[in-house]
């Protein structure tokens, strides 16, 4: 079973909105094991939406028509979904109630404009879920369908959940589940992971099931994402735990988190765990450690505080010594088990442009790194909390 995704309106393409919608509705259709193998968008013009339409029919089992239902003169996916069916408009007048029920629980006057959205290709059935005043459709073509829903997500999720993801399980037949798991990395490059799971990679190209794949994300590092198909959750689940057990031993400690998990929940968590507290030092970087830290830790549980002073940056005395004593100095101000600072290199260190230097005091115990970072200022500066945060994480587990 395919399924198709088109996305309608000319603000897409604009790039006035990003289109979340279609990545979400792909999510939800692999999770169901239905396969999405395009994902198209197109403006809001009668000829190019038939065409678009047409074309993902032939080439899909189903399609998800999103947007393009509501009541102003540039939303014609019903008239264009009317024509590709061979059929004609009819108004429903329990929608039409429904919709004027709407406006007045609202302590407002429908206007006749959203007659329009009660308009329903014959042969089509409206969805059953209305939050909005838009209804979905349901309109089957010979043994296809083409499903439409409304542009504002939290009305297309509704419709998703509760007819159409079922409804496409039904027609497919389909009992599989497909479930992915996102290793986070930091520390290697793409091609450099590519390399040491190259052998693997062969591997699972001969078997088919579960299957590896790179995303690189700039300053969040890169992402090794691990896809099983398989007839229920819980062994899909079980090959993904395998295979994730098998990546760790291939990469090692450049794994530093799973799915969603940032550098910072992966750092606030192994403190929490260990009982320890945070404060940092920074210079340069301008606070932005101390606000992914606080962001995560609103009630400064874990992470205590942090500085921000152009003392770390003192142009007279090497950079490694200043990082070294701010970091002692963040743990002993605000009284934490740990204390982080980062600071930049300056002439007399005699190091390329671009170097860092990342001290680390825990408990009166010194660590320190040096690292060399590219970018503009923006970039060195998220490349420098990147890598201090990634410093401190080896250095725990390290024990």
């Amino acid at each position: 079973m395919r399924c198709e995704v088109v996305a309608i309106g000319t603000e897409l393409l604009l790039g006035q909105i990003v289109d979340s919608n279609s990545s979400w509705i792909g999510e939800q259709l692999a999770l169901v094991g239905i396969d999405s193998l395009f994902q198209v968008k197109v403006g809001d013009n009668f000829d190019r939406m038939e065409l678009t339409i047409r074309h993902a029919l032939d080439r899909s089992d189903a399609v998800i028509c999103c947007g393009g239902l509501g009541p102003t003169q540039d939303d014609i996916t019903r008239e264009v979904i009317a024509a590709i069916m061979g059929v004609k408009l009819n108004r429903d007048e329990a929608i039409v109630d429904k919709i004027r029920m709407g406006f007045e629980s609202r302590g407002r006057v429908m206007t006749d404009n959203n007659k329009r959205q009660a308009d329903i290709p014959e042969g089509a059935s409206p969805i059953a879920q209305m939050p909005g005043t838009a209804p979905g459709l349901v309109c089957p073509i010979g043994d296809k369908v083409i499903y439409c829903v409304p542009g504002v997500p939290h009305e297309m999720r509704t419709m998703m959940q509760g007819t159409i993801l079922p409804d496409l399980q039904r027609r497919s037949g389909e009992t599989a589940v497909i479930r992915s798991r996102v290793l986070r990395t930091w520390g290697n490059s793409e091609s450099g992971l590519a390399e040491q799971l190259a052998d693997r990679i062969n591997q699972l190209d001969t078997l088919g099931n579960p299957t590896l794949a790179f995303q690189a994300s700039g300053m969040e590092g890169i992402k090794v994402r691990i896809t099983a198909k398989a007839p229920d959750e819980g062994t899909a689940d079980a090959i993904i735990s395998a295979e994730e057990g098998l990546i760790r031993s291939l990469l090692g400690d450049v794994i530093f988190g799973i799915d969603d998990e940032s550098m910072e929940t992966v750092i606030l968590n192994m403190l929490g765990e260990r009982g320890m507290t945070l404060a940092v030092a920074e210079g340069l970087t301008g606070g932005v450690l101390s606000s992914r830290l606080s962001e995560i830790d609103q009630r400064m549980a874990i992470f205590r505080g942090g500085s921000v002073s152009t003392d770390i940056e003192d142009g007279e005395r090497p950079g490694s010594d200043c990082a070294a004593e701010a970091a002692t100095k963040a743990r002993q101000d605000f009284g934490t088990d740990a204390g982080l600072a980062v600071a930049t290199a300056r002439p007399q260190d005699e190091q390329p442009r671009g170097t860092v230097f990342v001290s680390l005091d825990i408990n009166g115990t010194p660590y320190t790194q040096t690292v060399s970072l590219p970018g503009d200022r923006n970039r060195f500066r998220n490349y420098a909390v990147i890598n201090a945060l990634n410093f401190l994480r080896k250095t725990l587990v390290g024990g």
